[in-house]
């Protein structure tokens, strides 16, 4: 059931708040609605967005679930692995505040303000617009802004997972392998130059109401080979009876899904900058990622946690598309990540 692939618009939620349907599809074509969503005070919205251009990685993301809203910006530099820039904020008991738009593929516009932050999320027809503020009183400190690039016809992963309970699911839309181009100023000088020639976005669009405790693998990349962009996404753990839900290949602006997929060895293990061995069942995907840097966090508390190995590097491999094209690939910056959640 978890490849069955969906194909026209479906209404995600009955009037109970329980699942109507679920499965996976080239676009976003299940219908969401935060009122829908029981219980209100378990629901999880957030939209993710990182641009890789092979030397620096910038992360802007907004969360809101309903316990807490945050805006957060990260720069990481992938040849030495050092964070050289980060900002966020948290706000308190947001359940009716910061509410994220309700679609992601379509045009929408979200934009959160404080005296010192601003975000805005402007979705356009054939682009993204992403701006992230810090100010101090009049003055800008540090301006983001960023034009990702797609078009109607550009195919992602959209999948609805299930779990135990009949209220409980997980609405991810996830789009890559779109060229993108930006900055990064601080107080007026440009520091940091993203061009579409060498740069990539991922969009992490998700809704949700999820069991208490989680643990998720995450992992994606984007490379242009002999002119047309290759690209792959997996998610995995989060459901044990979907493992392969959230599995595709993307090559030259279409989806291509494959079989579950899993690392050989759990990282943990043998060491979190060790080789990392990922295939999936069906054979048709087949990769090594060597480690360059972890982007690791922990925060424990009584009620809200999370234990992150956002872990970089170098992939190289092979893939093999549904005509059976096989696509070889290497020199490849990209990263999996793994997460242990209470929240």
């Amino acid at each position: 059931m978890s490849q069955t692939e969906i194909t026209e618009y479906t209404k995600l939620l009955n009037e109970d708040g329980t699942l109507n349907t679920y499965g996976w599809a080239r676009h976003n074509f299940f219908e969401y609605d935060r009122k829908d969503a029981k219980p209100r005070l378990k629901v999880k919205e957030w939209d993710f967005y990182q641009i890789n251009n092979g030397k620096y990685c910038v992360i802007i993301s907004f969360f809101n679930i309903t316990l807490m809203a945050s805006p957060a910006i990260s720069v990481f530099d992938l040849e030495t692995g050092k964070k050289v820039f980060s900002k966020g904020a948290t706000k308190l008991f947001t359940k009716h505040k910061y509410i994220l738009p309700k679609i992601s593929d379509t045009p929408n516009f979200f934009r959160y303000e404080t005296d010192s932050i601003v975000l805005q999320l402007d979705t356009r027809r054939n682009c993204k617009k992403i701006e992230f503020i810090i100010k101090s009183g009049n003055k800008i400190k540090m301006d983001a802004a960023f034009t990702v690039y797609v078009d109607k016809d550009h195919e992602g992963i959209t999948t609805v997972t299930p779990f135990d309970a009949p209220n409980q699911f997980f609405l991810a839309n996830k789009l890559f392998g779109m060229k993108a181009e930006g900055s990064i100023k601080f107080h007026g000088e440009e520091k940091y130059t993203f061009s579409k020639d060498n740069s990539f976005a991922i969009m992490d669009w998700g809704r949700g109401v999820w069991p208490h405790k989680g643990q998720w693998y995450w992992a994606n990349g984007s490379q242009d080979i002999d002119g047309k962009t290759f690209g792959f996404n997996f998610t995995w753990k989060i459901n044990e009876k979907t493992p392969d839900l959230e599995t595709c290949l993307f090559y030259d602006g279409k989806i291509h899904k494959i079989g579950a997929v899993d690392v050989e060895s759990f990282p943990g293990d043998s060491g979190w900058l060790n080789e990392w061995h990922l295939k999936s069942d069906d054979g048709r995907f087949d990769a090594v990622m060597k480690p360059v840097f972890d982007n690791s966090s922990k925060m424990v508390l009584n009620l809200v946690g999370q234990d992150v190995h956002q872990v970089f590097g170098i992939w190289s491999g092979k893939a093999v598309l549904d005509d059976g094209k096989e696509i070889e690939f290497s020199n490849m910056s990209a990263f999996c990540e793994y997460v242990v959640s209470k929240w």
